[in-house]
């Protein structure tokens, strides 16, 4: 029976990837910082507190499951923190990732090649074009893109012999338990408690399902698929357009919602303009097949209203 193990398993990502795998054949290590949020009993599931800017803690628990793959969802990914506290996201994004590939290499033989696939982000192209592939040059703007882009850089100079880079885009869902807010939630909440809300229209993205971009990753972590990968939804719009989506969907009022600029909107982070990401590659090597955003919230609405019931 395969292994799984999963950094940062109590995000929004990681219980999705739980979730998912843990119905099949697989055992899972799932390691996060804090309590277990997902709290499964199962067979085959574990949970392990993990800081991965700690070495020593994580070349203990990779040394101790020998992971056939390793999936790292784990990172700092709030972008005006990290340009407001710089040496937290560069230990967190870029140097947790220098020790992931440090123990694996160190224990990678014949006999144990161990699978790495690690998460990152469309932050990491200055959004001068509109689509991009996974040849695209990257040109990062910000301390959160220029991390990302680094521990990139790290992993595909490494001699690691399996490793796979996952690109992704603005990422929605509804966590199992609770865990930090997304955009689509966001916009849904503030608009259901009357709040007026500033959003841009002159940034696009293509804003991903959390449980496509899971699929993703298990798609590659199966194919045992090398190299990098776009994994995001398919549907290009402004977060303008996105938010005037979900108020439409929700049945919420739209008027709440006001047109600005980026650059009228106080970030510290610069964001790009536009970011979408081409999955071509995705579509025909993997068999990826990603739901449009309308689908995509009719799942966020199902979670939620089975969320009430359950409460």
């Amino acid at each position: 029976m395969k292994k799984i193990l999963i950094t940062g398993s109590n995000g929004l990502l990681g219980q999705k990837l739980v979730e998912k795998l843990l119905p099949q054949n697989y055992i899972i290590v799932a390691t996060s910082k804090g309590k277990d949020r997902l709290n499964i009993s199962h067979p085959n599931y574990i949970y392990e507190e993990l800081d991965i800017t700690n070495f020593d803690a994580l070349k203990t628990s990779i040394e101790k499951h020998l992971p056939d793959t390793i999936i790292n969802t784990a990172a700092m990914t709030n972008v005006d923190a990290c340009e407001l506290n710089p040496y937290d996201c560069y230990m967190q994004n870029t140097k947790s990732v220098e020790f992931i590939v440090t123990i694996l290499q160190t224990l990678q033989t014949n006999h144990y090649i161990p699978h790495f696939i690690h998460l990152s982000t469309d932050f990491i192209f200055d959004g001068t074009k509109k689509m991009l592939t996974e040849e695209d040059i990257p040109n990062p703007l910000s301390v959160y893109a220029k991390s990302k882009l680094e521990a990139e850089t790290i992993i595909q100079k490494s001699h690691l012999k399996k490793w796979a880079i996952v690109r992704t885009i603005l990422v929605y869902g509804v966590p199992k338990n609770e865990g930090r807010t997304n955009i689509v939630l966001w916009i849904k909440q503030s608009l259901e408690q009357n709040k007026q809300i500033s959003i841009v229209t002159d940034q696009f993205r293509t804003p991903t399902l959390v449980e496509d971009l899971a699929d993703g990753c298990i798609l590659i972590a199966e194919k045992e698929a090398i190299g990098i990968f776009n994994i995001s939804g398919q549907d290009y719009m402004s977060i303008y357009e996105m938010a005037c989506k979900v108020a439409d969907f929700f049945h919420l009022n739209r008027n709440l919602i006001r047109p600005s600029l980026s650059k009228d909107i106080q970030q510290p982070a610069q964001r790009p303009p536009m970011t979408g990401l081409d999955i071509s590659k995705a579509k025909s090597m993997l068999g990826y097949h990603p739901h449009s955003f309308e689908d995509g919230l009719k799942i966020v609405q199902e979670q939620i209203s089975q969320k009430n019931q359950h409460a």
